[in-house]
């Protein structure tokens, strides 16, 4: 397993900030509802990349 240090986790905080504030301001136009929406987008993509890890954390306990 390739193993990479625990700095390039700092990565994810401002990709998904970026991301969830884009996705949430070309749906929305007020303020708040994009705030509101971009939480709800990063909240969803935490939880899709942890679900993807797990899956590839039990795929290497099985090979």
């Amino acid at each position: 397993m390739i193993s990479i240090g625990p700095t390039y986790l700092l990565y994810y905080v401002p990709l998904i900030v970026s991301i969830s504030l884009v996705f949430g301001a070309t749906r929305h136009e007020d303020t708040q509802t994009i705030l509101k929406h971009a939480f709800y987008t990063a909240r969803w993509v935490t939880g899709f990349m942890f679900v993807i890890f797990i899956v590839l954390l039990m795929l290497n306990w099985m090979l």
